[in-house]
């Protein structure tokens, strides 16, 4: 079912939809603030192996959070520096790499690496939704080789029917991909440029490295 949440009412049952579907291991794509992102529960493993058949990849996919304080569930304990970057950019196009709470009992298809790819996303249908649903596994709603969706309809040509309920909404989208930042050594690193440069980084943790940077 696809939902048009430009419009007030639809936008409404749309995201009650898409609870309800996440609740009961279902797959919904809903806007984040670049493209399209097909999710699912991320504590249902069997859930998150149907994103990932629907993608028809296998690897590890990144959770996102409707608000900060859920990140203290999720990991043993957080760094001053990865507080701090939280606080400043979220919600926003940061994702952060943490050591997640090893009593977690998740498979987010990165073999049990104990790490996790966490992001606040600033689209208000996302948050929205996760909200309501708690963390969930997203990525791109795209397979595995295709391009990546800029409309709904776009998503929903590559993965049909595998996804239950559809969010359109296109405030937003179309930013540039998150920058993230690996926080699990020593010193933080970002991984990946995106939205938020380096130099921007560096104005809240100095010690921040370059991608190249060992």
């Amino acid at each position: 079912m696809l939902y048009d949440c430009t419009k007030p009412d639809e936008r409404a049952r749309g995201i009650a939809a898409a609870v309800e579907a996440v609740q009961r291991g279902d797959l919904v794509v809903m806007p984040t603030d670049a493209v399209y992102g097909i999710g699912a529960d991320a504590f249902k493993t069997w859930a998150v192996r149907s994103l990932l058949n629907a993608k028809g990849r296998d690897s590890a996919t990144p959770v996102l959070v409707g608000s900060r304080h859920t990140l203290d569930g999720l990991v043993y304990s957080l760094s001053p520096a990865a507080r701090d970057l939280v606080e400043a950019f979220w919600p926003g196009a940061l994702t952060i790499v943490v050591q997640h709470a090893p009593s977690l009992q998740w498979d987010l298809g990165d073999g049990g690496s104990g790490t996790v790819a966490v992001r606040m996303p600033l689209h208000p249908v996302a948050l929205e939704v996760l909200r309501e649903t708690g963390p969930m596994a997203v990525s791109s709603a795209n397979k595995a080789g295709q391009p990546l969706p800029r409309t709904v309809e776009e998503a929903r040509e590559q993965l049909g029917y595998a996804v239950s309920v559809y969010l359109e909404s296109p405030q937003f989208l179309d930013l540039p991909s998150s920058t993230i930042v690996d926080l699990t050594g020593d010193t933080p690193r970002m991984l990946r440029p995106g939205a938020i440069s380096l130099e921007t980084l560096r104005t809240v943790v100095p010690e921040m490295r370059a991608p190249e940077e060992a």
